[in-house]
């Protein structure tokens, strides 16, 4: 099996594969175009809006915020701001005081 390379940049190489014609439709001849569009809906101003640009564009003019369907990620809890690390630095803080204070003369 033999591989075939082809220049896509100067200097840079990959391997030639066959390309496919971009899949169109009759219907949709950009089918990656994404419809602003929508089911009438009501924004908090009381009118409906059929179209998500303007829909966006009334909740941010009222400071809102759009949430999305994505999940949130749990926030992972410092250990530096825990009660446990809190006593840890005191007493850190504490020896290395006393070890100071024992070391120089007074």
């Amino acid at each position: 099996m033999t591989v075939e390379l082809e220049v896509f940049e100067p200097g840079r190489w990959r391997v030639k594969r066959h390309r496919h014609e971009k899949q169109r439709s009759e219907n949709m001849p950009l089918p990656f175009v994404i419809s602003d569009t929508m089911e009438p809906t009501e924004q908090v101003d009381g009118r409906f809006y059929e179209s998500k640009s303007a829909f966006r564009a009334v909740g941010r003019a009222n400071g809102l915020v759009e949430v999305g369907t994505e999940k949130l990620t749990a926030k992972r809890v410092r250990t530096s701001g825990t009660r446990a690390a809190a006593e840890a630095r005191r007493t850190a803080v504490k020896t290395a005081l006393e070890k100071v204070r024992t070391a120089s003369p007074q």
